[in-house]
């Protein structure tokens, strides 16, 4: 059974930095591109960033461009999400998630991802 937990998630003051983690168990994790998605109260969740399964590729979302970094750790099982430069408006539940798929591709439709976290609270204070 596929497990993703998330982890990292808190309160910071706007330009601060926090890393999330999520970590995988219950099938080959580097058969699986991983991606992160966030969801603000009133919103829909919405893609952050995406990285393929070898970790040669990865897509952000503008918003997040220069500020975040996905990795993966295959041999850890666990991709992890640095945000620096956070703004309040980063603030949401964030969600890892996984898909299994031959391709070393990195997608941004959530239609895409097979598994879901539980998500982790992320909340920037100005």
């Amino acid at each position: 059974q596929v497990q993703l937990v998330e982890s990292g998630g808190g309160l910071v003051q706007a330009g601060g930095s926090l890393r999330l983690s999520c970590a995988a168990s219950g099938y080959t994790f580097s058969r699986y591109i991983m991606g992160w998605f966030r969801q603000a109260p009133g919103k829909e969740r919405e893609f952050v960033a995406a990285i393929s399964r070898s970790g040669g590729s990865t897509l952000y979302v503008d918003s997040v461009k220069g500020r975040f970094t996905i990795s993966r750790d295959n041999a850890k099982n666990t991709v992890y999400l640095q945000m620096n430069s956070l703004k309040p408006e980063d603030t949401a539940v964030y969600y890892c998630a996984a898909e299994l798929n031959d391709l070393d591709y990195v997608p941004m439709s959530r239609a895409a991802y097979d598994y879901w976290g539980q998500g982790t609270q992320v909340t920037v204070s100005s």
